[in-house]
């Protein structure tokens, strides 16, 4: 289900079942250094036109998609057709059980966005989405269509765990091991513009491969290289994607770093399709 526009991102995996898709700079309403799709309010863009772009997405989803309140952070929630469940961060490798203590999933006009930088369901009609201008969005699939998950991974969300965690919540959710997930990497900040101080190149350590000398003091670090790293060592054997930089191609993606904060925000989601 869903169509979404030609210029837009499909990973490129084996999972019947499973929709996904990820926007680019295309498709919508804004203008200025908005245009056209951006899909964040609150950044100085037209509010109207922000409405019109999130309806423009939605309306390709084979499902609803559920925003986050993103803070690189490594909260996990699990969205269900009533509520949105916090998973506490990983600790000893486990992910413990849900909180009772959640919002609605429902996200009316005005209602607060729950803080998580990752989400995974195991149902039908919810879209797990993440909104990212540079940081690495990443999908996540089940086999057999048992759940999907989606993080936003900033060097601080890496670092902190994020991917580990939503994978973690995505196996306990569907009783899966990690080698039996797929993961896809999405467009961005490449590993010849992601120039960072040894405060991030510490945050890795043992990761030091993934970082090149620069300048006095600066390294270029390679985020989708990290990310596939960390999610080899947790147990992840399908990976793909993680070839695009939003930085190096200005017409089709928004970029932070290059537009030095003055930029929209792209989405990727997924869904479980509707089943029989």
């Amino acid at each position: 289900m869903g169509g979404g526009h030609p210029d837009w991102l499909r990973p490129e995996w084996d999972a019947p079942g499973v929709g996904a898709l990820m926007s680019t700079r295309a498709g919508g309403v804004s203008t200025g250094p908005f245009a056209s799709l951006n899909l964040r309010d609150g950044l100085g863009d037209d509010a109207a036109a922000v409405v019109h772009n999130q309806a423009v997405f939605a309306a390709a989803l084979g499902a609803r998609p559920v925003w986050l309140d993103q803070v690189h952070g490594a909260a996990v929630l699990r969205l269900t057709s009533v509520r949105a469940e916090p998973f506490d961060k990983l600790r000893t490798g486990s992910v413990e059980a849900p909180s009772r203590a959640s919002g609605a999933l429902r996200q009316a006009e005005g209602e607060r966005l729950q803080t998580a930088d990752a989400s995974i369901t195991t149902e039908p009609g919810i879209a797990c989405a993440v909104q990212v201008a540079d940081c690495l969005p990443v999908l996540f699939a089940a086999p057999e269509a048992r759940g999907v998950g989606a993080a936003h991974a900033g060097w601080r969300g890496l670092a902190g765990g994020v991917l580990e965690a939503a994978l973690a919540a995505l196996c306990e959710a569907t009783g899966c091991a990690p080698g039996e997930l797929q993961a896809w990497l999405g467009p961005c900040i490449g590993p010849r513009h992601f120039e960072v101080g040894a405060d991030v190149r510490k945050a890795f350590a043992g990761d030091e491969a993934f970082f090149a000398p620069h300048a006095e003091g600066k390294w270029l670090a390679d985020l989708p290289g990290l990310a596939r790293a960390r999610l080899q060592r947790a147990g992840l054997v399908r990976i793909s994607g993680g070839r695009w930089c939003s930085v190096e191609d200005a017409s089709r993606f928004f970029s932070f770093r290059r537009d030095r904060g003055l930029t929209g925000r792209m989405a990727a989601a997924v869904w479980l399709e509707p089943r029989g």
